[in-house]
């Protein structure tokens, strides 16, 4: 066979990753643009990312159902990933009206939310049930120590022998308390609920297995002694906030209270604050062990071509070297190009998904949205960026930055706002406050709640809240645990804590203290005072399970 891979872009995603991990470990991407193509394919590749109903919708008007049918019968590799993977199985709940390609029995269903987060989003296991010829061996380069990164809302729930009885090799993983299927095989089929291409160097080794035709191997002799359990990880992402300097350079800075100027000194002049290149230190983190890196856009370019925006060529830089998830933040709305042309919030983001990015975050508009949805009746317009890119991209490819600010107030009866008891009097003795939510980088307060703030975007379609708190900001006092346990009652869906990290402490204690589902850092990784290692090295060494970084 030659080293060439067939890959079917039916759907919106963010498939430059999985591009540049295929070619990473030494094959080359041909696409599949007519249902002919593939009659003369030697392996195809069927990712997946959004609504089971729209990719399935989207394979038959396109003609590709039956010819994707008879490729799969005839026995050459073939590989499923996310909803690549879903699409095999008979139906799913996230749409009924759609069938499945019924080519393995089973339905998804959705996680319960009643007890954890939904979307599942983050670092778990693909454990090999060991029956049939899987028995003591990797199926596909798997191996039970390491973590694979998911995000999805629906799974095949796992039922002991069902799929096995019937010549199907399963990998699980468990969340919470329900297990479901993390990978299947039989014969030249596999498929991944997890996404390879993102789960660092543990993925490109399940993607070099599957193009190598390596189904079954031995597992490493040490596997087990680094068996790291069942279950999602602690996540540790990495931020860079990344703006233009006085010289017109992109740099990652980092400021207090959002102040990124340097101060104090005459030399300085008030200089942005350059700590490093965006794509170099990103690279860095990630070799590190980073979970995620998460790059801030704080100039948003506005005088730039929206297609040459700066943020574009780092993007498809990082995503050339790093194997973990990508989000960009700051300028994902509705903007007029510097022809005049108006560009919508969506075409904004495709932009960066196809640069590489896997999920974009919003901010000042998410604010302005969730204004006019309380406005409104909490009626849903449709039209917002979120409403909008999480219809078309799935609502785990939208995350909303929230910057909310501390008011103090004598008694919960001096606001109409969520007013909660705080540890941490205000300057004049208040025993209460409120958290107020900003737009334009901090500088403007609004009159809406972080608690109306997140179940408003929660309502809209965002999958994750990036968690900050301008209050704490530079500050490297740790975080802020009261307003973290506030957003978490608030919604279901996933929170990241950010904003005061200043050693590897403070993550134990945000972990330990709260129920956030993730705890991101920048400034103490950019100053070189802590890297991403020795913070996952502390939480394992207390007892909480961490990814390494192989």
């Amino acid at each position: 066979m030659s080293n060439t891979v067939h890959l079917l872009d039916y759907v919106a995603g963010n498939v430059r990753s999985l591009v540049n991990a295929i070619e990473k470990v030494g094959y080359k991407v041909v696409w599949i643009k007519d249902p002919a193509d593939l009659v003369n394919a030697e392996r195809v590749i069927l990712p997946g990312v959004g609504h089971f109903g729209h990719c399935l919708s989207s394979l038959s008007k396109a003609s590709f159902t039956e010819p994707l049918k008879a490729y799969i019968a005839s026995g050459k590799p073939f590989m499923g990933i996310c909803v690549g993977l879903q699409g095999l199985f008979e139906s799913s709940s996230e749409d009924t009206e759609v069938p499945g390609l019924g080519i393995i029995p089973g339905a998804l269903t959705k996680f319960d939310s009643t007890t954890k987060s939904v979307p599942h989003i983050g670092w778990n296991s693909a454990i090999t049930v060991q029956s049939g010829d899987a028995q003591g061996k990797s199926l596909y380069g798997l191996v039970p120590g390491r973590k694979y990164y998911y995000v999805h809302s629906y799974a095949v729930p796992y039922t002991p022998g069902q799929l096995e009885s019937q010549g199907w090799d399963v990998a699980t993983a468990t969340y919470g308390n329900e297990k479901f299927v993390g990978a299947i095989s039989k014969g030249n089929i596999f498929g991944t609920q997890f996404h390879p291409e993102k789960s660092g160097e543990a993925g490109l080794a399940v993607i070099k297995a599957f193009l190598d035709g390596n189904r079954l191997s031995d597992i490493p002799q040490d596997a087990q002694a680094k068996e790291m359990g069942d279950g999602l990880t602690r996540r540790v992402i990495a931020c860079l906030d990344v703006r233009t300097n006085d010289d017109g350079d992109l740099v990652v800075t980092k400021g207090d209270q959002y102040d990124v100027r340097e101060k104090g000194t005459t030399s300085s002049g008030g200089q942005v604050r350059n700590l490093g290149k965006p794509v170099d230190m990103a690279k860095r983190y990630y070799e590190s062990g980073a979970d995620e890196v998460t790059f801030l856009n704080i100039t948003s370019f506005r005088n730039c071509p929206v297609a040459d925006t700066p943020m574009l060529d780092v993007l498809r830089l990082t995503s050339e070297e790093v194997f973990v998830p990508l989000t960009i933040g700051g300028g994902i709305r509705d903007v007029v190009d510097t022809d005049g042309t108006k560009v919508s919030a969506l075409e904004v983001a495709t932009m960066y998904f196809k640069s590489g990015a896997d999920k974009v975050s919003i901010g000042s508009d998410a604010v302005i949205a969730a204004e006019e949805y309380f406005a409104s009746g909490k009626q849903l317009s449709g039209e917002t960026a979120i409403e909008t890119i999480s219809k078309a991209y799935g609502n785990q490819a939208v995350v909303v930055s929230v910057d909310p600010r501390r008011v103090y107030v004598t008694s919960p009866q001096d606001t109409k706002r969520h007013a909660i008891k705080t540890a941490f009097p205000g300057p004049n003795g208040e025993q209460y406050c409120w958290y107020q939510c900003t737009i334009k980088g901090g500088r403007e307060g609004r009159d809406v709640d972080v608690q109306e703030l997140v179940t408003a975007v929660e309502a809209m379609g965002c999958g994750e809240i990036l968690l900050n708190c301008i209050d704490k900001d530079g500050t490297n006092s740790g975080f802020d645990l009261e307003l973290i346990s506030e957003v978490k009652r608030s919604v279901k869906i996933p929170v990241i804590a950010s904003s005061g990290a200043g050693n590897p402490g403070h993550f134990l204690e945000v972990f330990e203290k709260t129920t956030t589902d993730a705890a991101l850092g920048a400034g103490m990784f950019h100053r070189g005072e802590y890297t991403v290692a020795q913070v996952k090295d502390y939480l394992a060494g207390e007892g909480l399970v961490v990814r390494t970084s192989k």
